[in-house]
């Protein structure tokens, strides 16, 4: 599970630095300023979210496998897709409509870091407390 979270993670990472690098220069003067506050904010909760993969990852290295720790990173993926791709085809679309997922986004990244937490707090780990 640590390698899974760690290559999604890297990989989504990669993806925000290269959607933020198109948003900067290609986007620039194109995009209505909410427009491209939107797709900002899409790309650093991405790179935030990313980094948290890579953080289960590395949680699983640490802490015995466990349910709790899949399911923050399944939700941290699943709150990128949800929060930040929604907030990209907003942006570049311009159908507002689509805001109505990105709160669903949001909820997934709450319990994600929610889940890792319980993960940490309930588990003896391989270490000490």
């Amino acid at each position: 599970m640590n390698r899974t979270f760690i290559a999604i993670g890297s990989l989504c990472a990669l993806l925000s630095v290269a959607i933020g690098a198109f948003g900067a220069h290609g986007l620039k003067g194109v995009l209505e300023p909410d427009m491209m506050a939107n797709y900002q904010t899409g790309v650093q909760y991405q790179m935030m979210h990313s980094l948290g993969l890579i953080a289960v990852g590395l949680a699983s290295g640490l802490l015995p496998a466990s349910g709790h720790l899949r399911r923050a990173g399944w939700s941290m993926l699943a709150g990128i897709v949800l929060f930040s791709g929604s907030l990209y085809v907003l942006s570049l679309t311009g159908v507002r409509a689509l805001g109505a997922i990105t709160p669903f986004g949001g909820v997934a990244f709450l319990f994600g870091w929610l889940s890792l937490a319980l993960a940490a707090w309930t588990s003896s780990g391989k270490g000490s407390r």
